[in-house]
């Protein structure tokens, strides 16, 4: 997708979610021009750090699982000690089984600009939605339920909203200019991380991180600034994975090779490929075209010929279910959004981005592309009315604050610059460089990769793509593991793969203590 950077980060949260913002919180520049008449009316974060437990429990595989559960503010200062922001999280912790510290892992969606609703009510908690359905959600009221895949029975879960998301919010002279940016974001972040395990005295527990999306770039990137101040990782897991954001959907080809698989399974699963090959065997054929003949094709440019031009698009038909004119018409380069239009264009549906199993009703035949995520669209409603229902109605958080689903208006002030080791400050960030260089320093550090067969988003072989390309020697490469499963961006709300997901972090977390 050839696109600014600005536009990029409209494609990289969890399900985007377009709401007006609540009064009192970015305000317009016009009422910014009028904010001393309005302050008395303007509602703020509180400098004063704040915890409001509730002790629950669920049921887990035949027996209880007793937990409690803490939403909060915590207060981040800068080096003077001024106050920068109050960062909003919930935490969920169980008591030791064994007298040892249990591990602590923290999470947190991407964007940027998302607050962590999704991986907090979806994945891993004790308490999750249902949304195992590849539709629409029935309306209201939404269910949630225990979680039989909670990660709790194995790690304390600290999920964070990132500022000026969910609850979180600057403080005192800070603005949130000051706090938007990729560093300025991983800074934030790594003092969130220091002053919860200062207040919870968990300095000596295994420490654990989970990013999804933008969250994965975030995740690399305090790999190493996290273990420059201290905090050692045992590891990180990455779900759906971007750590080089500008070759994700750049002007580049190989954003074209590492798409073109995950076209070729939601071909696969739309019944677009004759003859259906079993799934496995036929994704490595789709990367093994789209790294050989595929790539060499693209970089020939307007030296390849006609008839070879003509070859390759007959191939790339024959992995993606889209005719060869189709190919040859978009010079061999066909966007995600234009694919998830062609796709099943004669049947008047699109498909989804985040999960390219979904669909979605698009009677204008002619648009060249998608113009909505039907993924996007059938769960948005459910996590918006339930985040807010379980945190002021169900444990009862008190705060004069609104809840932010998301806050894309950080969009026209990311500062996208980044200062990363060996490579100066770049000015399209690459976090998988602080992510090789925390491996080489600290060899006990493991890396997990998630990834859905079927999320256009953050493709898979763009993971493979990105984290293939770091510098590392053969020991840290043997501390990488890669796992897939047969969902899209949010493989979690998959019962199946959200099965498989937790006995492959309990498997990940066990080799990293």
């Amino acid at each position: 997708m050839r696109t600014s950077l600005l536009a990029i980060t409209l494609m990289l949260s969890a399900p985007a979610f377009a709401q007006n913002t609540p009064a009192g919180d970015v305000p317009s520049k016009d009422a910014k021009a009028d904010s001393a008449k309005a302050e008395k009316d303007v509602v703020k974060a509180s400098v004063e750090e704040d915890v409001q437990p509730v002790r629950r429990s669920i049921p887990l595989r035949g027996g209880t699982l007793a937990y409690t559960v803490t939403p909060g503010h915590l207060t981040i200062r800068n080096d003077e000690g001024e106050p920068t922001a109050s960062m909003f999280y919930v935490a969920y912790t169980a008591a030791p089984a064994n007298g040892r510290p249990r591990p602590v892992t923290f999470l947190f969606n991407g964007g940027p600009g998302s607050s962590s609703m999704w991986l907090h009510l979806g994945s891993f908690g004790p308490m999750k939605i249902d949304a195992s359905l590849p539709e629409m959600q029935r309306p209201a009221p939404f269910r949630m339920t225990a979680n039989p895949d909670t990660l709790l029975d194995v790690s304390d879960l600290v999920f964070i909203d990132a500022p000026t998301t969910g609850l979180s919010r600057a403080l005192g002279k800070a603005e949130t200019k000051d706090l938007v940016g990729v560093d300025h974001d991983l800074d934030a972040f790594t003092r969130t991380i220091q002053r919860w395990l200062t207040i919870n005295g968990r300095w000596n527990s295994p420490k654990f991180i989970i990013g999804e999306s933008y969250g994965t770039l975030r995740a690399a990137g305090l790999s190493h600034m996290l273990a420059d101040k201290g905090v050692q990782l045992n590891g990180i897991t990455l779900v759906s994975t971007v750590l080089d954001i500008g070759l994700l959907f750049g002007n580049y080809d190989q954003a074209y090779v590492n798409i073109l698989p995950t076209y070729a399974a939601a071909a696969w699963y739309h019944n677009r490929i004759a003859d259906k090959p079993p799934l496995e065997r036929f994704l490595q054929d789709a990367r093994n075209f789209a790294r050989g003949r595929y790539a060499t094709a693209l970089q020939m440019g307007n030296g390849l010929s006609a008839e070879d031009r003509q070859a390759v698009a007959a191939e790339a038909a024959r992995f993606t279910g889209l005719s060869a004119s189709y190919f040859i018409a978009n010079n061999l380069r066909v966007d995600p959004d234009r694919f998830r239009k062609e796709l099943l264009r004669s049947s008047g549906q699109i498909i989804g981005r985040l999960d390219a199993r979904f669909t979605g009703s698009s009677p204008d035949l002619a648009a060249a592309g998608a113009d909505y995520d039907p993924q996007d669209k059938a769960i948005t409603g459910a996590w918006v009315a339930m985040i807010n229902d379980y945190l002021f109605r169900d444990l009862g958080y008190k705060t004069p604050l609104t809840y932010r689903p998301n806050n894309y208006g950080v969009f026209p002030l990311w500062d996208w610059k980044h200062s990363a080791e060996d490579q100066g400050q770049q000015t399209s960030a690459d976090t998988s460089v602080d992510l090789a260089a925390a491996m080489r320093e600290n060899p006990n550090l493991r890396l997990l990769a998630v990834n859905g067969l079927y999320d256009l988003a953050t493709p898979f072989a763009g993971a493979e793509y990105d984290i293939g390309h770091m510098r590392l020697g053969p020991a840290e490469l043997q501390n990488i593991r890669y796992t897939y499963y047969a969902a899209g961006h949010m493989m979690y709300i998959d019962p199946p793969s959200a099965r498989q997901l937790h006995s492959d972090l309990a498997a990940f977390y066990a080799a990293a203590q």
